[in-house]
């Protein structure tokens, strides 16, 4: 059931529009991600939800409501701030329990309803702590209790994570996503951070210029960004211009730029264009020398492999060692490629190698939304 639509939206700072006929769809009780670079506008649309911004055009509608004009403190909506806002000179209980008083909920009620949400946040113990003392895991985890306590019904999150280390950051995502299936509470998250979205999310909105380009589940968009902005922006490295597309079912075959010939399954479901590009991940990219090419390799057959499908002569330009595998830079007569590979011995600058496209490996993205 749809709980949460943002139709035809603009939203404007003075004379810089910010998003333009921006529309947003969001089912009840899942959580989505609003991710893209700065300035694609997901604060913006955050701040807009919450009430802190007001749409220039276009309609915000919640749960059969409209709530284009309601000002922020009628709107019953969680909010964790990037910066915590916690109060210093205030206890852990007391933090918790602000939004709950300003609201003249009974004393006995609230004294319940925060010792179950600091349970619930894991914090039990903590209640005469101050944020001072509390280190900066516990203090998002107050927080969130906060925004929660209050039973809103839509959580907010605006790059809650930032300020956290690494290993502390993969931590408290576990716990946001714990939290929200165990409550089935409505929330919509914003970061910069791929892999923060993709692993908490039912839903990931790519943003870029106030344009969502892509709104799906995080396996559909690693495996098949529709443009290439997605594409790029989450890893995809290698694009090859294509024309003469020929579709044959799931088949599709299209010829490229100096003579090469690409053949590749399209199961995506996208629909096929005029201006498309084929990409491929570095790690997907197959390098070889010519010794090593044999019939089967990446889905190709012998005659596929000797007639020149799928397969580009190049040189290494660059190798790095990151760990289990090197990466190379490899030119080629179509531009630079990116490639990674897991062996013992990198192969050396300048040694002439044939790169391998595996046809279920290569994706058709739009060049433009």
């Amino acid at each position: 059931m749809e709980l949460l639509s943002l139709n035809d939206i603009s939203v404007a700072y003075e004379k810089n529009l910010i998003l333009k006929n921006f529309n947003l769809h969001i089912e009840k009780g899942e959580l989505i991600s609003l991710l893209g670079p700065s300035g694609c506008g997901k604060t913006t649309t955050l701040r807009l939800i919450a009430g802190f911004l007001e749409a220039k055009d276009g309609r915000f509608m919640f749960d059969g409501k409209d709530y284009t004009r309601v000002p922020v403190n009628k709107r019953n909506f969680g909010f964790v701030f990037q910066s915590y806002a916690l109060f210093p000179h205030m206890t852990v209980f007391d933090n918790v329990a602000y939004g709950l008083r300003l609201r003249k909920v009974s004393k006995d009620d609230i004294a319940k309803r925060v010792t179950d949400m600091l349970k619930i946040v894991s914090l039990e113990g903590f209640e005469k702590r101050f944020p001072g003392e509390l280190s900066g895991g516990q203090r998002q985890r107050v927080a969130i209790a906060r925004a929660l306590v209050i039973q809103p019904d839509l959580l907010l999150f605006d790059e809650p994570l930032s300020n956290l280390d690494a290993n502390l950051r993969v931590n408290m995502r576990v716990e946001i996503r714990r939290i929200q299936k165990e409550l089935g509470i409505t929330t919509v998250y914003v970061s910069h951070d791929q892999e923060e979205c993709f692993s908490i999310s039912d839903k990931v909105a790519i943003m870029n210029q106030g344009v969502i380009e892509q709104l799906d589940a995080p396996a559909v968009i690693y495996k098949y960004p529709t443009t290439e902005f997605v594409a790029r922006f989450i890893g995809f490295h290698n694009f090859i211009d294509v024309n003469g597309l020929k579709v044959d079912g799931e088949q599709v075959t299209a010829d490229c730029p100096q003579g090469l010939k690409v053949s590749l399954v399209h199961r995506s479901g996208h629909p096929i264009v005029e201006q498309m590009k084929a990409a491929i991940r570095p790690d997907d990219l197959l390098i070889a020398l010519q010794s090593e090419l044999s019939n089967g390799l990446a889905g190709l057959t012998a005659a596929e492999l000797e007639s020149g499908w799928n397969v580009i002569a190049g040189r290494v330009k660059v190798s790095t060692f990151l760990g289990r595998s090197y990466q190379y830079e490899v030119e080629t007569a179509l531009g630079t490629f990116t490639v990674n590979r897991e062996m013992d011995a990198p192969f050396a600058a300048n040694e002439a190698v044939q790169l391998v496209l595996p046809k279920d490996k290569v994706v058709l993205v739009r060049t433009a939304v």
